[in-house]
């Protein structure tokens, strides 16, 4: 089962509950395996993450319970049931939830995550690209660009380079290759760090 991909593409969360729920730490990584990995079970992921089948196995539960994961259906025992991401990917709009209790704490909180997650990404890169061959280390990308645009701007430009990723992954993903990392990161900062 390993390396199936999730059924659908995205999900649009529009509940500041379901927004909560994805923010625990544990729910982020079980979904991350399960997207970048395949189906498991909460053994196997709890032996991957360091935690016990018991707090992966009920974290399991409430990410489905908002629609993130599902049982695989006709696959396990009940003492062994394999759990699928839904959906390869996870979008929302901020906007959204600014005016929402808890909404922006829960979008501050989740940014924070993410922000943290990419920096473990960029350094597990860091550590790995000497062990690359030719071909991948020429392929690799880092890329730090600078536009000024406005917020609406901005939007239009993130929607746009996000189309193409998407487009990308629809038409051109090959399945028998590694999964590749595509970070687009959209933000203003008041100063430049040296």
């Amino acid at each position: 089962m390993t390396g199936t991909p999730p059924p659908w593409n995205a999900i649009d969360v529009q509940d500041v509950r379901a927004l909560r729920a994805l923010a625990h730490p544990l729910r982020m990584s079980l979904l991350a395996a399960l997207r970048s990995d395949g189906p498991s079970t909460a053994s196997r992921l709890a032996d991957r993450l360091g935690e016990s089948s018991g707090a992966t196995s009920y974290h399991l539960r409430q990410l489905a319970g908002f629609g993130f994961v599902e049982e695989v259906p006709d696959q396990g025992t009940g003492r062994e049931r394999w759990w699928r991401a839904l959906h390869r990917s996870t979008r929302w709009n901020t906007e959204d939830f600014l005016d929402e209790p808890g909404g922006r704490e829960v979008v501050d909180e989740l940014t924070d995550r993410i922000v943290a997650h990419q920096r473990r990404m960029l350094a597990a890169f860091a550590a790995e690209r000497e062990q690359l061959d030719d071909e991948w280390r020429s392929a690799a990308s880092l890329n730090d660009w600078g536009v000024r645009v406005s917020p609406a701007r901005a939007r239009e430009l993130i929607g746009e380079l996000n189309d193409v990723v998407q487009r990308w992954r629809d038409e051109n993903e090959e399945p028998d290759q590694p999964l590749v990392h595509v970070l687009l990161d959209l933000f203003p900062l008041r100063d430049y760090p040296l």
